[in-house]
């Protein structure tokens, strides 16, 4: 940065300036720029010289050079050589690492925020650490330790609290116990006396009927809106907000999605803003790099390691969030721009054991085609409806993968996400039900973008489903503690959400074509009694209640987003499930053949957007 010298004496009498940004003007750094960050500083409740950083008003290696200066340090700008106990992530965390023997200083610091100015503050040592910036410490310490990175990133779950990951063994291992289980309790069944039997098949239908009913009950429940409005908190009021983007093969999308983030509405001293690559995405990389990214952006690349995964990514960068907040954005998506100081300031109303707020996911592109307005109707089903009835009732919630809020410590507490898993964010929903916490809702929008197209929408439905398989087999090992550990009606919630909809899926073309041709083709016969005639009457309620359930909720949340356009495709929504259930039947096979493969959706092929805001922006 090129820096004009100025008469600093006189502006030291007169400027009252915070330690961490004073000693610049002996740098001659212009007094207006410090000025302009004591006030930004003081406006938004932080040090001066994250401010300073943060609005881009001084580069941050030539502050650090500067800070080194004036500390008496040296400064690393190079190649570091670490020494002996080096741990990721505990030496970023605490910003401090060894340096070999020989080198110019015990170790290297790379402070932030107000250890600055007690470091200015502090008398002189005479066994100074050499200084470097928090970014090229970063950057240092993932070139010299990248296994141990990527070993934390997808084993920290498994190694302190492996009940809640992915079993290690192979997928066929517990299906085969499963199968073998079914085939005895149908031998079982066989067995049964008449009367036996025919309690059994009741108890059965009324199981699913309650589970079917889920879906129903969301619609009774009023939606949350404005009728309850939120006082937002000031800039000096909010947290510090991490915001974590995992991007892999998506060059055609980061110049949208940077301009989507430059949006919020949020102080830039205040946000944490990371973008995680893989290392080998050399086009994503090219396209952020041509981005002129803001100072409040942080890019880093992820070392490679198994599984490729978006919760690795995510892992990698969790202990890097510098947020008491913090939320997971998706390449494609465009948050509105109040999105981040809603949550902050709902967060600071409720009480600690809700940890996280899940926002509502809006496709944008239903103009498409026919299979994109279905699956517009789908997520409206789900996040306007759904979802916010689910929060209400303190239920179970499996997040969606994208705009879920969380506290850090909450997350950090978890072990952040599971990476063997590829529904990662039903699975973190699931777990923090199991730790006690709750998930509520926040009304408020992120554009997506959906798969236009059969093939991708297939592929990543795939993958949903798996991932719903995955958490089922995970947290289905230990069933009657888990089940205690819920509650009665909040196991009967996560049973019929995630497993449910697996078996659902599954069963539904085998249920649909025994419904029709025995209710639609043959002629039911009545039986002589009440009781001869309960199992079938709750077969046919069954069938009524299924069909109403996949309609119904994407015709409420249509009505709620005043989409009356897309509401003749509801009659549709039969149809569109049996490709939910192919789908299912492919993630099982998946499942057993390639159980961490990651099926990548391709962004940035949207034709149509309601909203404007999909469309193609140039770098």
């Amino acid at each position: 940065m090129s820096v004009q010298r100025l008469p600093t004496a006189a502006f030291a009498h007169r400027i009252s300036l915070p330690p961490e940004i004073a000693f610049l003007l002996a740098e001659g750094v212009e007094a207006r720029l410090l000025i302009r960050a004591a006030r930004e500083a003081a406006a938004v409740g932080t040090d001066a010289a994250t401010a300073l950083l943060s609005a881009g008003l001084m580069d941050e290696t030539a502050y650090y050079r500067a800070l080194a200066r004036k500390l008496g340090a040296p400064y690393l700008d190079g190649p570091i050589a670490f020494g002996l106990g080096l741990r990721f992530p505990d030496s970023l965390i605490a910003g401090l690492a060894p340096l070999a023997p020989g080198s110019v200083a015990p170790c290297v610091l790379a402070p932030r925020g107000r250890l600055i100015a007690e470091l200015l503050d502090a008398p002189h040592r005479a066994a100074m650490p050499a200084i470097t910036s928090p970014t090229h410490l970063r950057e240092a310490v993932f070139a010299a330790i990248p296994g141990a990175v990527a070993d934390h990133a997808a084993q920290d779950l498994r190694r302190h609290a492996p009940e809640r990951a992915v079993p290690r063994e192979p997928a066929s291992r517990w299906l085969l116990l499963l199968v073998l289980a079914s085939i005895a309790a149908l031998c079982l069944f066989a067995m049964l006396p008449p009367a036996l039997a025919r309690a059994v098949t009741l108890a059965g239908q009324g199981l699913f009927l309650a589970m079917t009913t889920f879906r129903l009950t969301a619609l009774v429940i009023p939606a949350p809106v404005a009728a309850d409005p939120v006082d937002l908190l000031g800039d000096s009021e909010l947290p510090v907000y991490t915001v974590l983007v995992a991007l892999h093969r998506e060059a055609a999308v980061v110049p949208r999605l940077i301009q989507g983030l430059m949006a919020l509405d949020y102080p830039a001293a205040k946000l944490d803003i990371k973008l995680l690559l893989e290392a080998d995405d050399p086009e994503t990389a090219a396209a952020v790099a041509r981005s002129a990214l803001p100072a409040r952006f942080e890019v880093i690349t992820v070392p490679p390691g198994m599984p490729r995964t978006k919760p690795r990514a995510l892992n990698a960068a969790l202990p890097l969030a510098r947020g008491a907040l913090l939320t997971v954005y998706d390449a494609e998506d465009w948050p509105d721009p109040g999105q981040l100081r809603l949550s902050a300031s709902l967060f600071a109303r409720l009480p600690e054991s809700t940890a996280c707020l899940q926002g509502r996911l809006v496709i944008d592109n239903a103009g498409d085609s026919l299979l994109a307005r279905a699956f517009a109707l789908e997520y409206a089903g789900l996040f306007d409806v759904l979802n916010p009835a689910l929060a209400r009732l303190a239920l179970p919630i499996p997040l969606g993968g994208t705009s879920m809020h969380l506290r850090t410590r909450v997350l950090r507490d978890l072990r952040g996400w599971d990476p063997w898993n590829v529904t990662e964010d039903a699975d973190l929903g699931i777990r923090l039900a199991l730790a006690g916490y709750a998930v509520g809702d926040l009304p408020s929008a992120t554009i997506e973008e959906a798969p236009a197209r059969l093939g991708p929408w297939l592929a990543q439905r795939t993958r949903w489903l798996k991932g719903l398989m995955q958490t089922s087999l995970a947290h289905g090992r230990h069933p009657l503690v888990n089940a205690c550990r819920l509650g009665g009606l909040e196991t009967l919630g996560a049973v019929a959400l995630v497993p449910g909809t697996v078996a659902s899926a599954l069963a539904y073309p085998v249920c649909l074509a025994g419904a029709v041709w025995n209710f639609l083709i043959l002629e039911i016969q009545a039986a002589p009694s009440f009781l001869d005639n309960l199992a079938a009457g709750l077969a046919i309620t069954l069938f009524g209640v299924g069909l109403a359930a996949m309609a119904l909720p994407a015709l409420v949340g249509c009505a709620r987003r005043g989409w009356g356009d897309l509401a003749q495709v509801a009659p549709c929504m039969p149809v569109y499930f049996l490709l939910v259930s192919l789908a299912a039947w492919m993630a099982l096979i998946e499942l057993v053949r390639d159980p961490v493969r990651w099926n990548k959706t391709p962004h940035g092929l949207s034709r149509t957007s309601r909203s404007g805001r999909l469309r193609r922006v140039v770098s």
